[in-house]
């Protein structure tokens, strides 16, 4: 509860004063931009935190919000952010919003479109620094569906999907296509404005397979840590068991974790540690196996 509190607090003086940098103990320290345009939609904007004082980063972990493709926002994650980077100090953030959907509008290609633009400028800003970043894409919910979508979807022309070091998803659905994903409450409006029909695939792929995460995952997708609550109501817990099977027949590093809860509770004051605290061990496992192939 305390770190909590100290969160709010920061973040009150940083939303009153608009500061340019942010400090958490320990003399931490991150550059902040706020709003960064990424394109000509006023949805298409970043929050961007560098850290102060160093000449290099391991990585930039970007965040995408969830809200059922069609509601949601960056703020919703800006506690879980500061908390990130108190965490992972040799670490970029950028916490992005995306086009919404609705009934005039589709899901696909728009966010992931939105997504390989995010990435795109933060590119640019880290060659300034002449960095050519690793990504690690963290989700929740529906924003967990679009990192996974991202970052194995082969069709969609994204330009840094191969700078995706991992994903890290949080009660996202993997399996759209499964009878339990069906129960969702909103399950019309996906099926309706999952895709635009209009947009030309191949003739081999379904438009129900294209924006599927599991249909896509082989054994060159990115390591995967997924969280999955035990008492879910939105997400029930078997994608979890369905997204393990596949990555594990694939044989993608992975790890999953249940957490204590429903679909907002990995973001409470017992959740949101031990998931960070995880993420930090298996970020250590991947640089361990790399350098053991080397």
């Amino acid at each position: 509860m305390k770190k909590y509190l100290f969160l709010l607090f920061i973040l009150t003086i940083f939303l009153s004063c608009k500061e340019k940098n942010i400090t958490f103990k320990d003399g931490i320290s991150f550059k902040i931009e706020k709003n960064i345009s990424y394109g000509k939609n006023p949805s298409q904007k970043l929050d961007f935190y560098i850290p102060e004082n160093k000449d290099s980063i391991k990585g930039i972990f970007v965040l995408i919000h969830g809200g059922g493709w069609k509601a949601g926002d960056k703020s919703n994650l800006t506690y879980f952010t500061f908390s990130m980077m108190e965490k992972f100090p040799d670490y970029a953030f950028a916490n992005i919003n995306y086009r919404l959907a609705d009934n005039h509008s589709f899901i696909l290609p728009n966010q992931t479109d939105d997504i390989d633009n995010a990435l795109e400028l933060v590119s640019k800003k880290c060659g300034e620094i002449k960095l050519r970043p690793q990504f690690i894409l963290i989700g929740n919910s529906a924003g967990a569906h679009l990192s996974m979508l991202y970052a194995y979807n082969r069709i969609f022309e994204n330009k840094h999907r191969d700078q995706v070091k991992a994903v890290v998803n949080i009660v996202g659905p993997a399996d759209l296509l499964h009878q339990d994903f069906k129960q969702y409450s909103d399950y019309s409006f996906v099926e309706k404005q999952m895709i635009d029909s209009s947009k030309p695939c191949p003739t081999d792929i379904t438009n129900k397979d294209i924006p599927n995460p599991v249909f896509w995952i082989n054994m060159n997708s990115p390591a995967t840590i997924s969280f999955y609550g035990n008492n879910d109501q939105v997400i029930p817990l078997s994608q979890k068991k369905i997204l393990d099977s596949i990555l594990n027949g694939n044989k993608v590093f992975n790890q999953s974790y249940e957490f204590s809860g429903g679909h907002l509770d990995w973001d409470n004051e017992k959740n949101a540690p031990i998931i960070i605290n995880k993420i930090s061990q298996f970020l250590r496992e991947i640089d361990k196996n790399k350098n053991a192939l080397k």
